[in-house]
Formats: structure tokens, C-alpha cells, sequence
């Protein structure tokens, strides 16, 4: 039995610290970064379910 999930981890990663550097350069104060960091956790599921109500699954 093979894991086949590495892949989409690794992914997901990646697009963590993307997000995370993003969010926390564009802060403008210290709290707005720790809010970065929440918003970095996040947007995966925010962009799926506007994805999903954008095609009316």
C-alpha cells in the first residue's frame, strides 16, 4: 500500500510559505503579520469553496 500524498503536501507547503512571505511583507504593523500568518494557514479553503460556489457544485 503506497502514500500518494506526499505530492500534495509538498504542494501545499510551498504554497504556505508563498503565502506566508506575501502576507507578512505587505503588513503594515506587527499584528497585521501574526494576521498574515493565519491568512496564510487558511486560504487554501477560502479558494476552494469560492471555487466550488463558482461552478455551483
Amino acid at each position: 500500500m503506497k502514500n500518494k500524498s506526499a505530492v500534495g503536501g509538498g504542494v501545499y507547503g510551498l504554497a504556505f510559505i508563498g503565502a506566508l512571505v506575501y502576507f507578512v511583507q505587505h503588513a503594515g504593523s506587527f499584528w497585521l503579520g501574526v494576521l498574515g500568518i493565519g491568512k496564510a494557514l487558511v486560504w487554501p479553503a477560502i479558494l476552494v469553496y469560492h471555487v466550488l460556489a463558482f461552478i455551483k457544485v
